[in-house]
């Protein structure tokens, strides 16, 4: 936890705020018909994956063609739910005006319901990012992630948590919806989720269906195989979203806050605390789309309704910025962040390891004066 009003002073956190300001409109003013083109030819590239691999699948029985279906599905899946289903529901789209690309319109192809993950992603991920209690993306409500959450005998399970995490991914985050923690503290009732649950079922009864009945069926004597690829596909998808979102959120240095030294907190305190509580990914292009651009977590959490492919193109500037004024911009390769995800939900299995982190200090820099002579 830090201390998130020692970063800057008053003046600096408004300049800060003023030139992040600045380039999200400039980015917003640029916006055209290139940014449609692009999530446009995704959502092709996406289909004909979808419909390669379901086809190639119908001749499962030769193990080329069932490896190569399940590739294509694998990609299909990670593409729909990463750079498409996640940034479509962000709102990146909207002002096309297009009901296809509408975010409180479109549905993705995994168990989790689009109008359930909006409130618990859109609202309370992105407007309380990494804050204790509120944001309850920390631990996803059954892992502990960040030293201030109190010690249970419960977390020495940890890591075999996260695991398993991974393994159901797309499960773990339709079942976040229900805030079961909060039921058993009594904070929240079983009747308060009727609708939220209402609309699990129907969602995963879709899904469930089209994967591992309608599709199977469909192949006749090949349906185990295909129930198999099917399978296959998802559990990839899931362990690919799962080490773009933990490596995002948890890496070391990754900060957490109160609310108490959030309260009232202006534009420029708000994109502070998003900078202070995300990591980057580097990698390449392809990379980069396969993670949704979630690679570029920093720039999405100050910009998430901005088209995500707009990402790389400003995270230089973004890093100038933070260079410009003493900030930290925590990014590196995929092993390093997920190996630092794992050591932290080792270590915080431990009941020593309880105290929350010192705040780094803040670069001995007069930015008051260099902003005055500027």
């Amino acid at each position: 936890m830090t201390g998130l009003q020692d970063r800057l002073t008053p003046r600096q956190v408004e300049e800060f705020g003023r030139e992040l300001d600045e380039l999200r409109q400039r980015v917003v003013t640029d916006l055209g018909a290139e940014d449609v083109d692009y999530i446009q030819d995704v959502i092709k590239a996406q289909r004909a994956l979808e419909v390669v691999g379901r086809g190639l699948l119908f001749a499962g029985f030769f193990p080329p063609a069932w490896i190569a279906g399940v590739g294509a599905l694998s990609l299909s899946k990670i593409l729909d739910n990463m750079e498409i289903g996640h940034n479509v529901m962000h709102g990146q789209y909207d002002w096309t005006r297009d009901p296809a690309l509408s975010s409180n319109k479109f549905e993705w192809d995994n168990v989790t319901p689009g109008e359930n993950w909006r409130h618990s992603h859109n609202y309370m991920h992105h407007t309380y990012t990494n804050i204790l209690d509120k944001d309850r993306d920390i631990g996803y409500g059954i892992l502990r992630i960040d030293p201030a959450q109190k010690w249970h005998p419960y977390y020495l399970g940890n890591p075999a948590y996260a695991l398993a995490l991974a393994f159901v991914f797309q499960w773990g985050v339709m079942l976040h919806d229900l805030e079961f923690d909060r039921i058993v503290t009594g904070e929240r009732k079983w009747s308060d989720n009727k609708d939220v649950i209402a609309r699990m079922v129907r969602k995963a009864g879709r899904q469930v269906g089209k994967d591992y009945v309608l599709f199977p069926l469909l192949t006749g004597p090949l349906a185990p195989l295909t129930f198999l690829g099917n399978a296959t596909a998802n559990l990839t998808r899931n362990l690919w979203a799962f080490s773009i979102i933990f490596c995002g959120h948890f890496p070391a240095d990754v900060e957490s806050f109160t609310e108490e030294e959030t309260e009232n907190e202006s534009r420029g305190q708000w994109y502070l605390r998003q900078i202070l509580g995300s990591a980057n990914i580097s990698g390449g292009t392809l990379f980069h789309v396969l993670s949704g651009n979630l690679s570029h977590q920093i720039e999405h959490h100050l910009f998430p309704d901005i088209p995500a492919r707009r990402y790389p193109q400003i995270a230089g500037e973004v890093r100038a910025i933070c260079e410009k004024y003493g900030l930290p911009y925590n990014t590196g390769p995929l092993h390093r962040q997920l190996g630092q995800v794992a050591k932290k939900l080792i270590k915080l299995a431990l009941p020593w390891n309880g105290a929350p982190r010192e705040p780094k200090a803040p670069r001995t820099v007069d930015r008051d004066r260099q902003l005055s002579a500027a």
